[in-house]
């Protein structure tokens, strides 16, 4: 697959709530996941052993109510989808809604990188 059949498929998968299936099918084992810069505890991830690790402090931590998902923006061998999110933290009962923007590096047909800006709370 191109950069661009990467980008629509994960896209669609999200757009669905499907936020498991990509990651059997589009990510690579060797992927790093950074969220923001990377400095804080579980900032940095590599493999699917971390990516798991991560969904599930994700899902013991956040209640997500919605979802919203761009369309993605592609540029060679990366490309861009905004995300909206309201969610709930479920330790505080915190609601709030979160806006990132999740920027992919794709490699031979798989997504190698992915890193998530947003403002810290």
């Amino acid at each position: 697959m191109n950069t661009n059949e990467v980008a629509e498929k994960l896209v669609s998968w999200c757009k669905e709530g499907d936020f498991e299936t990509p990651y059997q099918h589009l990510y690579s084992p060797e992927i790093v996941s950074i969220e923001n810069d990377g400095t804080s505890e579980g900032g940095l991830v590599k493999g699917f052993d971390g990516l798991q690790k991560k969904g599930e402090w994700w899902k013991e931590n956040f209640e997500v109510h919605n979802t919203t998902v761009s369309e993605p923006i592609v540029a060679d061998n990366w490309f861009s989808v905004r995300f909206e999110m309201d969610t709930t933290h479920k330790p505080s009962g915190t609601r709030s809604t979160t806006s990132e923007i999740g920027v992919y590096q794709v490699k031979e047909g798989k997504i190698v990188k992915e890193q998530f800006f947003y403002d810290e709370v």
